[in-house]
């Protein structure tokens, strides 16, 4: 496998070559003898790395490297299945350069390519550049984007030639029996064959298993954030999916079992105890600093408020709620920007929409230099937008506060909040008894929002 130090710049913005530096090889690890192991990853959707907002979140390229470590170069394979962004913005089309770097340094052998993995390759002609990083395959065969189907690996097991082949396979459009021709049998070397589908129900599965015997392991796609073992685990062929967001490592043990070799099925999380990878680290600041060079805050799509509202922020709200004001101010959502900029992220729009007000509409956070006063999760947040309130000293009516708390502390952001929600309201308090937080819920039909 062609293997360099790779220089793929980010297009859109007219960047210079940023080169990746290789990760540095760790010392072999102590290994279990007489067995191989299959890394697989997959549906990233653009998941670089947890947002940090809470402690216990799962994932981030920059600690996934003491995972796959654990494995020698010689009893591994590393594979990603695919879906490395979620859509083709602009933020996703940075996205998808940092991911193609992180697999570099990751050490990746083999990455799958999807539709629109196939679609980002060849709107920003990256694929001689991927090309020379890792191996890809794709099920879609365009006539101008040439990619495999299959892949293999040669390794040794238990002193003799065992041959690991991957193969990709696009089952709404093409024929069952085809599967076949993706594996071939080779004598005297132990095989095992791995087939990755874009389409996968029930029949589908009988069908591979009936038609094509010699398929090892199906890889699904995912339809839920953990990793699924969706067959029996002591069943000839092992399905799975690899779950979303990066948040668990997929491991496939290849273990010899008297004249056959059986496969173990595992998923290792993620955890945010586990050891930074410093190249990796470096590799989130490189993309921190391209999505503040394509400026997209102020790119950031926004609607319209009804009726000519404004956002104001939270200081006109002073004067005539000096007690709310104050105590909101010694909350923790009076300093929500800050956290941001505290690790870098406050040009990021996925970041910064949870940390200010009205970034979804007009009249919104814009920057912090256009809009400072919208800063923080302020007033306007819980009850709108407050221009005629202002200008009406009260008599226009701001919208009773409805705590939309699940539109950030989603089980991504804050898997604490779920189950807890009492706890986390009382958080917030900021109003004069005797208002309790119960009747605060009930006047804001909170319970109905969450």
């Amino acid at each position: 496998m062609k293997r360099s130090v790779t220089c793929i710049s980010v297009l859109m913005l007219g960047a210079s070559c940023v080169f990746v530096r290789k990760a540095k090889v760790p010392a072999a690890p102590v290994h279990e003898a007489d067995v191989l192991t299959v890394f697989l990853t997959g549906n990233e959707l653009g998941a670089l790395k947890p947002c940090g907002c809470s402690s216990g979140q799962l994932g981030g390229l920059d600690r996934r490297s003491a995972i796959l470590n654990t494995v020698p170069r010689e009893a591994r394979l590393i594979v990603d299945t695919g879906a490395l962004v979620e859509s083709d913005s602009e933020q996703d089309l940075i996205k998808f350069n940092v991911m193609v770097r992180a697999f570099d340094l990751l050490d990746y052998d083999l990455v799958n390519l999807t539709d629109r993995d196939i679609e980002m390759v060849r709107n920003l002609g990256l694929l001689d550049e991927i090309g020379s990083v890792f191996n890809v395959i794709s099920p879609r065969q365009p006539a101008d984007v040439a990619v495999p189907a299959k892949f293999s690996k040669r390794l040794s097991l238990n002193g003799k030639a065992a041959l690991i082949t991957v193969a990709t396979f696009d089952a709404k459009s093409g024929q069952i029996e085809q599967i076949g021709e993706l594996f071939a049998t080779q004598p005297d070397v132990q095989t095992v064959n791995i087939l990755i589908l874009n389409h996968c129900d029930t029949a589908t599965i009988a069908a591979v298993a009936q038609s094509v015997p010699t398929v090892d392991c199906l890889v699904c796609p995912a339809d839920s954030d953990e990793p699924r073992l969706i067959s029996d685990p002591n069943s000839r062929s092992l399905v799975f999916s690899v779950g979303r967001f990066g948040r668990k490592v997929c491991r496939l043990r290849i273990i010899p079992v008297k004249d056959e070799l059986k496969l173990g099925f595992g998923a290792i999380p993620v955890k945010e105890a586990l050891p930074q990878e410093p190249d990796l680290v470096q590799l989130y600041k490189d993309y921190q600093q391209f999505v503040k060079e394509a400026n997209l805050l102020e790119k950031y799509w926004r609607l319209p408020l009804d009726n000519g509202l404004e956002y104001v922020g939270s200081k006109p709200c002073k004067p005539c709620h000096a007690y709310e004001y104050e105590k909101w101010g010694s909350k923790g959502h009076a300093r929500a920007y800050a956290t941001l900029e505290r690790v870098g992220s406050q040009y990021d729009p996925e970041c910064v929409v949870c940390h200010v007000i009205g970034i979804k509409y007009e009249s919104g956070f814009i920057s912090e230099q256009k809009t400072g006063h919208l800063k923080d999760v302020g007033c306007e947040t819980c009850h709108g937008p407050g221009s005629e309130h202002i200008k009406t000293p009260g008599a226009a009516k701001t919208a009773e506060p409805k705590m939309r708390c699940l539109d950030c502390h989603t089980p991504e952001q804050s898997p604490d909040y779920a189950g807890d929600e009492q706890g986390y309201l009382e958080k917030i308090v900021h109003w004069r008894e005797p208002n309790s937080t119960d009747d605060v819920k009930r006047k804001g039909n909170v319970k109905d929002s969450m």
